[in-house]
């Protein structure tokens, strides 16, 4: 019973590319935590208002729409390795320049929100490149037990990363956050370095707007994928409190959990990664991926109404840990059923589907919090989303009705798996 919970480790064993791969994620991800809680804490010092903390959401998100589409064309023309290296490198220039203006006498406010705006960028090209590797070095029936590998390697460093930048923050100062962050790129590059190039496949469009409405002619054809898009920008729109945890903090009167704040979300998913075995037993993608949402929804809204900051702080656990079971079987459905030779534009595509929520989200959560309250920006979100994955489960039959077994895209792309690999 037990052995049936824990991880498939089944793509750790059969790539090394995989595992170079992942552990550069991991270390990568952990100093990116670092800064994801510096920066807000930062920008509170500065100013004192959750609008300002919340319109980070804003600079990044036009960043990320125009270079995510444009990412995702890139990489399915260029050498998806290279992308990973020098976006990768840019990251840590990025971290220079945080550290920089940390270790000023008289910090300024200008200087987080370019660099935020420069890391939606970055992170907008690399991520499409990132999602259309993983297809290439993992075996086509392995992609749910990868998802959730990836997902655990996202959760280790969103747990360790949070929890010890409110430790560093409060003692060392935002310094030695930036500091540390600076180092786990170069450890993460050195990493990325060694794994195969991985070229244009022969069918691949040139990097222009056409490739890209290439792309979204076929998500747009492919309703059960539009679904898993609709799902995640609506439960990360409403229900993402990210953006005024800092004064959540401060109104329970408990500065010093705002590091277990940020960690609660990842440490729930985190629990989902450590028992994620059952995953690859499950077949019924998309009806998971909006139960998920809804649970996700519900427990944020829990989270708001409750003034004891253990309950608070469970309850963003839970729905930690439901957001992951959704995004497991997101991934699962996009790399089990997209053509490598677009994989790119539709990685593009996914990753406004995931991030363009979670900072819109930022903006909505820091908005209502400064004209409603903050609590009240919480549980309003959180209810709001819970009653949006209901009209979608009517709405879409199609992501309902979803089966990985008997899919039409999926057999397909299993038969051509299995054909290249004979």
């Amino acid at each position: 019973m037990t052995r049936a919970l824990l991880p498939d480790l089944s793509p750790w064993k059969a790539s090394a590319d995989f595992r170079r791969l992942w552990k550069s994620g991991l270390i990568s991800n952990f100093g990116s935590f670092l800064t994801f809680v510096a920066l807000p804490v930062q920008l509170k010092e500065l100013t004192g208002s959750a609008a300002a903390v919340g319109a980070i959401g804003a600079v990044e998100l036009l960043p990320l729409v125009v270079c995510g589409l444009y990412g995702g064309a890139l990489a399915d023309a260029l050498d998806k390795r290279g992308l990973i290296v020098w976006t990768e490198a840019g990251q840590g220039l990025l971290s220079v320049v945080l550290l920089l203006n940390a270790l000023l006498p008289g910090p300024a406010v200008w200087p987080l929100y370019a660099v935020a705006a420069l890391s939606s960028a970055l992170v907008s090209v690399q991520r499409p490149a990132l999602d259309s590797l993983w297809p290439r070095i993992v075996a086509h029936d392995d992609m749910p037990a990868a998802a959730s590998l990836n997902s655990l390697r996202w959760t280790v460093g969103g747990v360790a990363g949070p929890a010890l930048a409110g430790v560093v923050v409060a003692y060392a100062g935002l310094g030695w956050a930036y500091a540390a962050d600076l180092l786990t790129f170069a450890v993460s590059l050195a990493y990325v370095l060694r794994i195969a190039p991985s070229p244009a496949s022969h069918e691949a469009a040139k990097p222009n707007l056409r490739a890209v409405a290439e792309g979204a002619r076929y998500a747009w054809s492919r309703k059960e994928l539009l679904g898993t898009y609709v799902v995640d920008l609506a439960a990360m729109f409403l229900a993402m409190p990210l953006a005024v945890l800092p004064f959540l903090a401060d109104e329970l009167h408990a500065e010093w959990a705002l590091g277990l704040m940020y960690a609660a979300l990842p440490a729930g998913a985190l629990v989902v990664s450590l028992t994620s075995g059952w995953t690859s037993r499950v077949h019924r993608h998309g009806l998971m991926v909006v139960l998920s949402a809804a649970g996700w929804g519900l427990a944020v809204a829990a989270a708001g109404i409750c003034g004891n900051v253990w309950l608070v702080l469970l309850l963003l656990t839970v729905g930690g840990g439901f957001d992951m079971v959704s995004g497991v079987f997101r991934a699962a459905m996009w790399n089990q059923t997209i053509p490598d030779e677009l994989r790119g534009r539709l990685a593009g595509i996914e990753l406004l589907s995931y991030s363009v929520g979670p900072q819109l989200g930022q903006v909505r959560a820091g908005g209502l919090a400064a004209w409603a309250g903050v609590r009240a920006s919480v549980w309003s979100g959180g209810l709001a989303c819970a009653g949006v994955m209901g009209l979608l489960a009517l709405c879409l039959p199609g992501l309902m009705s979803y089966d990985a077994r008997t899919n039409a895209h999926a057999v397909r792309m299993r038969e051509r798996r299995a054909a290249t690999e004979v």
